[in-house]
């Protein structure tokens, strides 16, 4: 019988400047139900509902991004561990839906929380949620956590950044080397919160045997290149030591930032040898028309007095200065392009 095995490990640091950690980080099995890091979640077979990792990185200050955090977690995996289970469709567009439904409802959640309780208002969250059907990979993703894939010593990111700075390179206005360098490389365009409704980024990526996945939060990207993240794991075959290393590298460049790394390793014979051809990186995955929107929540319609930009929290300013600036980057082309 054809079976993936699953080995993976996850851990957070707070870093080296922050006072408490706002990131989160999941590692469960949808077949059994449970999400830990015990033993038998660490090593397990991909069962017929399949398995899921994310990371979130929090935002809004004081103790609002550590709940936007642990409450995109919550919500995530409490919809794919309930939900998906008894759906009667056994299929990879039925997962991928089932997915992004999750994370539209978290969310949904998050933003009425946020509207109900003022002390945490403009709170939100980043999420980058990977699921495991069959040999398959399926990324649902909001925000500038990422998603790196290792196959044959090779690294590539299979996520895009939704940040300024992503929009810049696409345009071709910066490179990516600039990119890299920028003090405005942290401002991101969305994330989990802050709106009603959130654009989810759906993509898929075949697994091959020996493929290792790492997701991680800025706090690891901004400070470790990916050219040293795959130095560290042909290092580092335990996946416990790289995740802890990983976190020690970045703290010795200041870890000015929570610090979250889970890395997963995908073998078994159910999976084709690593040089049978399948291509590494960013893929678009389309779901059917008839599943390409979720149903929100209620969301409470209220009309709290808004809270100035100066007295929001500086995490909280990341999605409003991203918005922002691409308003004025849009301004200036339709500029440039008209004076020609």
């Amino acid at each position: 019988m054809a079976t993936v095995h699953i080995t993976v490990f996850g851990k957070t640091d707070v870093g080296k400047t922050r006072d408490h950690n706002e990131d989160t980080f999941l590692v469960g099995d949808l077949t059994r139900r449970v999400a830990s890091l015990q033993p038998d979640v660490r090593e397990h077979e991909v069962g017929p509902r399949g398995s899921l990792f994310m990371v979130a990185d929090g935002m809004g200050g004081a103790a609002a991004g550590e709940v936007a955090s642990r409450m995109a977690a919550d919500q995530i995996f409490s919809h794919l561990s309930q939900v998906w289970p008894e759906d009667k469709e056994l299929s990879a567009q039925r997962f991928a839906y089932r997915m992004k439904e999750a994370v539209e409802l978290a969310n949904s959640r998050i933003h009425v929380h946020a509207r109900e309780h003022p002390e945490v208002r403009g709170m939100g969250t980043t999420a980058t949620v990977a699921g495991i059907f069959g040999s398959d990979l399926y990324l649902a993703q909001v925000g500038d956590s990422r998603a790196y894939l290792i196959r044959n010593g090779r690294i590539t990111q299979i996520t895009k950044d939704q940040s300024l700075m992503q929009r810049l390179v696409e345009a071709g206005e910066i490179t990516e080397e600039e990119a890299e360098q920028s003090e405005r490389r942290n401002i991101i365009l969305q994330a989990l919160g802050p709106d009603p409704r959130v654009k989810v980024d759906l993509t898929r990526q075949s697994l091959r045997r020996g493929d290792l996945l790492v997701l991680c939060s800025d706090g690891l990207s901004g400070q470790v290149k990916k050219e040293e993240i795959a130095d560290l794991a042909a290092s580092a075959p335990d996946l416990m030591d790289l995740c802890s290393k990983l976190i020690e590298t970045a703290n010795s460049r200041g870890g000015p930032d929570n610090i979250t790394a889970v890395a997963a390793r995908f073998t078994g014979n159910g999976l084709d040898e690593s040089d049978s051809g399948a291509e590494v990186g960013h893929q678009v995955y389309p779901l059917t028309e008839g599943e390409s929107t979720t149903e929100p929540v209620p969301v409470y319609t209220g009309s709290p007095a808004p809270v100035p930009l100066s007295q929001q929290q500086p995490h909280s300013r990341r999605v409003i200065a991203g918005l922002l600036a691409l308003l004025a980057l849009a301004l200036a082309m339709l500029f440039l392009f008209g004076e020609r």
